[in-house]
C-alpha cells in the first residue's frame, strides 16, 4: 500500500509569529488535536496541541509559547505500522509528514490509517481470534505458527497486545480451522487460553466434571 496517497494539505502549518487566538479560532473550527507550525522560512516546527493552546493568553505570539511545540513527524517513506505507532505515542490525531530534505509535504488523518488497518488479512479475511499467553522468555512466534498449522490452521496475524509481569498476551488471527483443536494444542505445549471462544471445549468440560463431583459429594 502506498501511504504517501493519503498525505492531506488542507490545513497549511501556522507561523511561529501568528497570534494564539489564530489558533484558537482554527482549533474552534477543527477536530484535530493538534496543529502543525512553522518559522518564516516555512520550515516545520513541530506542533501545538489544542489543550496547550486554549490554555494560554490569546494575545500572546506563539513564539512565546515555544516550550510548548511538540516536533514530532514521520517520514513519506516510513512504513504505515510505524505511522500508527508514532499516532499512539505521540497520543494525536494528525501526523505531520516530512520528506528526506525535512520539507513540510503535508499530514496524515489517523482514521485513514487505522482504515488501511482495517483493511488487512487480519481483519479483513475470515477467522477467528485467539488470544494466548505464557512467559515472556518463552513463548516464540515459530513456535505459535507451527501450532497453528499442526491444526491445518491458516495464522492470518499474531501481535503481541500485553506484558506484564514477564508474560506476555499474543492475539492470534485463525482461519481455516477448528479453534477448539488449536486451543487444546496451545495448552500442550503450557500456553494459557485467555480469550473464551464457542468452540473451546476445554473449559465447559472442567464446568461439567465440577458439577458432577458436587453431586457425587453430596449424595
Amino acid at each position: 500500500m502506498n501511504l504517501s496517497d493519503y498525505i492531506i494539505n488542507d490545513i497549511k502549518p501556522i507561523l511561529i509569529t501568528d497570534k494564539i487566538s489564530d489558533m484558537q479560532l482554527l482549533f474552534n473550527q477543527l477536530t484535530y488535536s493538534h496543529i502543525p507550525v512553522k518559522n518564516e522560512d516555512n520550515v516545520y516546527l513541530g506542533c501545538l496541541s489544542e489543550t496547550d493552546v486554549h490554555c494560554f493568553t490569546s494575545n500572546k505570539i506563539i513564539s512565546e509559547c515555544h516550550h510548548a511545540i511538540e516536533g514530532f513527524f514521520v517520514r513519506d517513506n516510513t512504513l504505515w505500522l510505524d505511522v500508527l505507532e508514532a499516532f499512539a505515542q505521540n497520543s494525536t490525531n494528525i501526523m505531520p509528514v516530512l520528506d528526506s530534505r525535512n520539507t513540510y509535504l503535508g499530514y496524515y488523518e489517523l482514521n485513514d490509517v487505522i482504515n488501511l488497518f482495517n483493511e488487512t488479512p487480519f481483519f479483513s479475511e475470515a477467522g477467528a481470534i485467539l488470544i494466548v499467553e505464557k512467559g515472556f522468555n518463552d513463548y516464540s512466534f515459530s513456535e505459535i505458527s507451527q501450532i497453528v498449522e499442526s491444526n491445518d490452521g491458516k495464522l492470518l496475524g499474531a501481535f503481541i497486545s500485553k506484558i506484564e509481569n514477564d508474560v506476555a498476551q499474543i492475539t492470534l488471527k485463525i482461519g481455516n480451522t477448528s479453534l477448539n483443536d488449536v486451543a487444546q494444542t496451545f495448552r500442550r505445549y503450557s500456553y494459557n487460553i485467555i480469550s473464551g471462544h464457542e468452540e473451546d471445549n476445554y473449559i465447559q468440560s472442567l464446568k461439567d466434571r465440577s458439577e458432577y463431583l458436587d453431586k457425587y459429594l453430596n449424595i
